[in-house]
């Protein structure tokens, strides 16, 4: 079961940008084996880190307009948003170690 709760345009507003935590967004798709490669990391970091980052998932394919104002390119794409703003960008699968690396200034 993922960790990650499913975000989409009608509520990508109220869930991340009006969220006063850290959260993080995975973008990501159906098709993609690199975003199914990453997704049990995400859901770790999740698990381990609940208490300081909120990951959150938002399907490309199903929600176009989202990634399209954040102009997501490539996915993988993890962005971290705090305030309502994007404060970090990840692009791309990586290894556990170093997506928390990436991450070590939200998970400390």
């Amino acid at each position: 079961m993922s960790q990650a709760t499913a975000v989409t345009d009608a509520t990508f507003e109220s869930e991340v940008l009006g969220s006063d935590k850290t959260i993080l967004v995975d973008f990501w798709a159906e098709w993609c084996g690199p975003c199914r490669a990453v997704s049990p990391i995400l859901d770790q970091i999740a698990a381990e880190h609940s208490d300081k980052i909120t990951v959150v998932k938002l399907d490309v394919d199903a929600n176009p307009e989202t990634a399209m104002k954040y102009q997501i390119t490539s996915i993988p794409a993890m962005k971290v948003y705090r305030g309502g703003e994007v404060v970090k960008t990840v692009i791309g699968a990586k290894p556990k170690g170093a997506l928390e690396a990436e991450l070590a200034d939200f998970l400390a």
